[in-house]
């Protein structure tokens, strides 16, 4: 990573940690009590969706609308749109029936117009869950705000929250280059689990892709890097439609990966990307194979648990095996601190593949984009063990472990 060049105008009144974690407080809270100088007498847009709330509940939209002096123009909205229970590419633009403020969409093809409406304004304030993955969209939405309003001259402040995966462990492979802007899926040169917050990487991107923005992340009060969320004492607020609880964002890293596949990852279920399945798939063997350490695998089965099962999904949004009944392998996490979900979905993978290579079938460009290149693809393919495979990490992520402390707040 480069040197970085950020003034640190960005850790504005980070406190003391806290001595218990409900007294972690999110960037809206902060800004609200210790920063309001940056929001004050200015006009401002905001891009948020329903996570955007403080620890009572109420919304950044309400609660700067109410703030004197505070002119808020309108609203942005990522993937998910803005209430976070859209799963479709094509989003309209909207109005908030609350407050009557006018929704751009960030994610679909009228983004450009949307982007045009920054000029003028004097800050966009910016305010999303991350999930702790590089796969996630919200960043990139950022950071192709970020991109837009540096053209302009419009400061960026992110109101920042905790990853919910902690900010300790970095797990698969370094992405070597950013992805196409308009991919909006792993747009950072960072791992498939990062450990980083939403407003550490908007700090990094900031550097790595020179875009050179008047950049201010107001920090989350009280959070340690070693905190899960369910440390923090802040209400869960799901992110997206199928990642309901801190279960599924914890494999989200490493399952999300089967969206390469035609096996299912249980959207229209009760538990997305805690289950790998097909109608096809007999989930004993697969299981039986991970465990069978005879075969070049190693730690991909530390801190987890694989049972079998069968479900039936409903209106899936990816549209696979909806109203079937699947056979899948649940995964069920036993020691987060020891656990690997890129690991333990390589395994998984390649186990699948050796058992089931002609009805398994892979999407070249899907799992291509998730998995930052070929490089996984060929391996699996190949028949390669996915201790292998993972080895291979190792070098990329010792180094982006230590350039990224350049970034971090906490």
């Amino acid at each position: 990573m480069r040197a970085h060049h950020l003034s640190l105008l960005g850790l504005l009144a980070c406190p003391a940690p806290a001595a218990a974690p409900p007294s972690v407080r999110p960037g809206i809270e902060v800004l609200l009590a210790d920063s309001l100088h940056l929001v004050a007498g200015k006009r401002i847009a905001l891009l948020t969706n329903q996570t955007g709330v403080d620890r009572g509940g109420h919304r950044d939209v309400d609660l700067l609308r109410t703030t004197p002096g505070v002119q808020l123009a309108f609203l942005y909205s990522p993937e998910h749109g803005f209430r976070g229970g859209e799963d479709r590419p094509d989003l309209p633009d909207a109005v908030d029936s609350a407050s009557g403020l006018p929704i751009y969409t960030l994610y679909g093809p009228q983004r450009g117009s949307a982007l045009e409406r920054l000029a003028g304004l004097d800050a966009v304030l910016v305010d999303l869950q991350d999930v702790g993955a590089r796969y996630y969209t919200y960043v990139a939405t950022g950071v192709l705000l970020m991109q837009a309003a540096a053209r302009v001259g419009t400061r960026v402040i992110v109101l920042d929250r905790p990853n919910p995966l902690g900010g300790e462990v970095v797990q698969g492979n370094v992405r070597d280059r950013p992805a196409p802007a308009e991919s909006l899926v792993g747009i950072l040169p960072v791992p498939m689990r990062h450990g980083m917050t939403l407003g550490e990487l908007m700090r990094l991107a900031n550097d790595e892709l020179n875009i050179r923005a008047r950049l201010t992340v107001v920090p989350v009060a009280g959070w340690h890097r070693s905190m899960y969320f369910d440390e923090t004492g802040l209400r869960w607020v799901r992110p997206s439609p199928a990642i309901p609880d801190l279960e599924s964002a914890l494999h989200y890293p490493g399952t999300c990966l089967f969206e390469g596949t035609n096996l299912s990852v249980g959207r229209g279920t009760s538990v997305p990307f805690q289950v790998v399945g097909a109608p096809w798939l007999d989930a004993r063997a697969v299981i039986q194979r991970m465990q069978d350490g005879g075969r070049g695998m190693g730690d991909e089965l530390r801190g987890v648990q694989l049972t079998s099962d069968t479900l039936t999904p409903h209106a899936p949004t990816d549209g696979r095996h909806g109203g079937v009944k699947i056979n899948v392998v649940r995964l069920h996490v036993t020691d987060r601190r020891t656990y690997d979900p890129t690991h333990t979905a390589v395994a998984l993978l390649v186990a699948i593949h050796a058992l089931y290579p002609d009805s398994l079938r892979v999407l070249a460009a899907r799992l291509d984009q998730l998995a930052a290149g070929p490089g996984l693809r060929a391996a699996v393919l190949a028949g390669e063990p996915a201790a292998e495979v993972w080895s291979g990490w190792d070098t990329a992520l010792r180094a982006f472990q230590r350039g990224r402390g350049t970034y971090l707040i906490y």
